[in-house]
């Protein structure tokens, strides 16, 4: 249902899971093994795997923490977006990428749920995307110091309103990995 003309094609999305990002994330294991899954049921399918990289002050270019996690592995053949925002379409080349492989639906998957997660989803509606949340592969880490709801309140909240999420001609969505088709 996605309102860019002539983009037919489906792409998973992996964000920011990266040694830093995740290192205390909520479920790390369990998430990481989703996401692994479906990377797995993508490139079985020939659909598009398209991996987003943070970097700022505390995730330094080649530092460990911008590191991805060892148990996964980005193909040579897979874009790779270089972001410093949390939205992965701001001032980052997703679009293009995107729009060369004539994506207008996404999978989107990674951390952190409240941050890079949220903000891509929103960033893909407001550009035209079908953009949905797998619903247990995503994760963030434990910010209640900070006044934020326990990890797994935050994503059952998160997944809770993006469930419905809709604009005209565009829909979220979400899915758990186990329901994933491409």
């Amino acid at each position: 249902m996605t309102t860019l003309p002539e983009r037919p094609n489906t792409a998973l999305l992996v964000v920011d899971v990266q040694n830093g990002v995740v290192a205390n994330a909520h479920d790390r294991d369990g998430v990481v093994a989703n996401i692994g899954l479906l990377v797995g049921k993508a490139r079985a399918a020939d659909v598009p795997v398209i991996w987003v990289q943070h970097s700022d002050e505390e995730l330094t270019v080649g530092s460990e923490s911008w590191e991805y996690v060892p148990e996964l592995v980005r193909r040579d053949t897979e874009p790779l977006v270089a972001k410093n925002y949390p939205d992965s379409f701001e001032d980052t080349a997703l679009e293009s990428v995107l729009a060369e492989r004539k994506v207008g639906r996404l999978f989107v998957t990674g951390a952190q749920t409240d941050v890079c997660i949220r903000a891509t989803l929103h960033g893909a509606i407001v550009r035209g995307y079908d953009a949905t949340l797998v619903a247990d592969a995503h994760t963030t880490e434990d910010l209640t110091a900070h006044g934020a709801p326990a990890p797994d309140q935050v994503i059952a909240h998160t997944n809770l309103y993006w469930r419905w999420h809709s604009a005209p001609g565009r829909q979220g969505g979400t899915v758990k990995t186990a329901e994933v088709t491409f």
